[in-house]
């Protein structure tokens, strides 16, 4: 599969190891600690290996683009600027999303674990990967982890053509017992930009119901957005529920930014390099929103983790449409890309690869070899 894949997107293959250890040294040659390069390097390497290819090694060079533009601090003091016993808010210092959001995420679950619930709004932060990875960090604890986070304002509320709030994703990772866990993450657009970006890669057009044109219409041009336009709210238009999608996106927006005094809404400072940061901004930097509930809270463990169980068994074995396919439980792509990409190697396109190799020239680090397929 992989071979057919190869020769017809000019994919290349690399292992987690060598990836994880060539972004390490980049972020390093920024200015990042030791410990910062690694955690932030998980984070990263995470979402390739779980096969969301769009908030992975392909974001390296986005990353130090706003390092060199002096929008991300690599040795951030991030700290607590106001708390209660179950609440909090962080201030990041303007450092990378990938190692403030860990931060307020272990806070979350440390109020849990004395509580019952930990919550933490972000502010002064950046872009923080995979939404995935930081509300994972709570089922190490059986907790339930929650993290969203605003993003680069290129969505349009339903009925408008003017670009005013992210992709604004949202994950929500429950634990189960004998079973696998429970891992939702998911953007409240019809897709991430990240997909577009790859699709703009491969040259591709993007499907009817993810962009509209700077004339708010409908279009297949993957680089629609980049030309003016913008990417729709999860359901595409009002038919199918995009007031849905709009009502999701903002509420992330609102308990990442307004709570914590971050920016929100247009004012949100964009990753994308088509953007710039607003000139009046209302907050500080990005904002997330992370949470942290113990399930003992609730009910006594053994029976929780029975119930758990019992639930994704039952979904599992819901009678299917034509017999065939199979009703997944949110995290089963993720962790069969996972299986796959921990023996065979992490798939990046060649775009993404010639961009890497101009960091390695740049920074004198050694790119790391092609992993031939057997």
């Amino acid at each position: 599969m992989f071979l057919i894949l190869a020769r017809k997107f000019s994919l290349m293959n690399y292992t987690y190891q060598d990836l994880k250890l060539f972004t390490k040294q980049v972020l390093q040659s920024i200015g990042c600690s030791e410990e910062d390069s690694e955690l932030a390097s998980n984070v990263l390497l995470s979402a390739d290996l779980r096969g969301v290819d769009s908030h992975g090694v392909a974001r390296l060079s986005g990353y130090v683009r706003l390092y060199k533009a002096g929008r991300i601090n690599p040795k951030p003091n991030i700290k607590i600027v106001h708390q209660t016993p179950t609440t909090a808010v962080v201030d990041g210092d303007a450092g990378l999303g990938l190692v403030v959001a860990p931060y307020a995420m272990e806070l979350a679950t440390e109020m849990a674990e004395k509580y019952g619930s930990g919550w933490v709004s972000v502010k002064n932060s950046n872009h923080y990967g995979i939404a995935g990875y930081h509300s994972m960090i709570a089922l190490e604890k059986d907790m339930i982890g929650m993290s969203m986070t605003n993003a680069s304002p290129l969505v349009s509320p339903t009925f408008s053509k003017e670009r005013m709030l992210g992709t604004n994703p949202i994950s929500i990772a429950i634990p189960a017992g004998e079973e696998d866990d429970f891992v939702a993450d998911m953007a409240t657009t019809t897709a991430a930009n990240g997909k577009l970006e790859i699709l703009q890669r491969k040259q591709q057009d993007a499907p009817m119901g993810w962009v509209q044109d700077k004339d708010g219409n409908p279009t297949t041009n993957s680089s629609g957005v980049k030309e003016g336009g913008a990417l729709l709210p999860l359901g595409g238009d009002r038919e199918h529920g995009s007031h849905k999608g709009y009502a999701l996106s903002s509420i992330v927006d609102i308990f990442s930014a307004v709570l914590s005094g971050a920016n929100y809404g247009p004012w949100v400072p964009p990753f994308v390099s088509f953007l710039s940061p607003s000139e009046n901004p209302v907050g500080e930097g990005l904002g997330h929103f992370l949470g942290a509930m113990r399930v003992d809270a609730f009910r006594p463990k053994e029976e929780y983790f029975q119930h758990i169980d019992n639930w994704i068994r039952t979904f599992r074995n819901a009678e299917t449409v034509n017999g065939q396919e199979k009703v997944l439980i949110p995290g089963d792509p993720e962790r069969e890309f996972e299986a796959i990409r921990s023996k065979e190697g992490i798939p990046l396109l060649k775009p993404v690869v010639e961009d890497l190799k101009t960091l390695a020239e740049e920074y004198q680090i050694d790119f790391p070899s092609e992993l031939i397929p057997n």
